[in-house]
């Protein structure tokens, strides 16, 4: 829509975390390669039900990160539009180290690694740093949002992915990084302020954050997600306790 009080355009981003992933294989074992993992069955309904929710959202671009959970979700979610998803590869979740590094971890340090993100030096599962991957991500994003190809845009991305997002766009930097829970299949809502004659972002506005389709008022979610995996991993022995 065209703004009444000066020469700007709001467009809309929904911006999504992919469904529920099998982390967790059937005979109770780690997936070896958390990259290709695909949906579980409960991540599908999830996305069923957020596909419902957004039902009447005319999407014009949809992007992904590119990796199977995100591109199965986002297909999900778009319920038979014909519009094929557009791949950033930047957008992919923070990367851990190797089985080797990850071995010397403790469920702790999976559960609560968002909130020592600011911290100098400090890296995600024994892997990339939260600073590099800030700045993958937010470039990225910058980039997004200066296209002028797009009014109403899906975005599938990853839990670390989003808070990277969402904290830029609230100032909060790395400080505020564990701060912005992101569950599964959850959606957050930013509209992006464009000047008509510049083609310049002037305003960004956080609409909405972490709304679950099937829980919205979080009943059923007590856990935040990386200390529901941690505790999973855990209880399989795939982390020391």
């Amino acid at each position: 829509m065209d703004l009444p009080f000066d020469r700007a355009r709001r467009r809309r981003i929904f911006l999504m975390r992919h469904a529920d992933a099998a982390y967790v294989q059937s005979d109770g074992s780690r997936a070896p390669d958390s990259r290709v993992v695909p949906l579980t069955d409960r991540g599908r309904a999830e996305a069923r039900a957020m596909a419902n929710l957004l039902a009447e959202v005319p999407f014009d671009r949809a992007i992904v990160s590119g990796l199977p959970r995100t591109v199965e979700t986002a297909h999900i979610v778009l319920n038979g539009r014909n519009l094929p998803p557009h791949i950033v590869s930047d957008l992919e979740e923070i990367r851990g180290g190797d089985a080797v590094a990850r071995a010397k971890l403790s469920p702790p340090d999976y559960a609560y690694a968002m909130f020592r993100a600011a911290e100098p030096g400090e890296c995600y599962a024994a892997g990339e740093s939260f600073t590099a991957f800030a700045g993958r991500v937010l470039p990225a994003f910058a980039r997004i949002t200066n296209d002028p190809a797009w009014t109403t845009l899906l975005m599938v991305c990853h839990g670390g992915v989003n808070r990277a997002i969402l904290t830029d766009i609230t100032s909060g930097g790395l400080k505020a990084f564990g701060a912005f829970e992101q569950d599964s299949c959850c959606l957050n809502v930013i509209d992006v302020d464009t000047c008509l004659d510049t083609g310049a972002v002037i305003r960004r506005v956080l609409r909405a954050v972490n709304v679950t389709a099937d829980d919205p008022i979080k009943h059923t979610r007590q856990l935040m997600t990386m200390e529901g995996y941690a505790k999973r991993f855990a209880d399989m022995g795939a982390l020391k306790r």
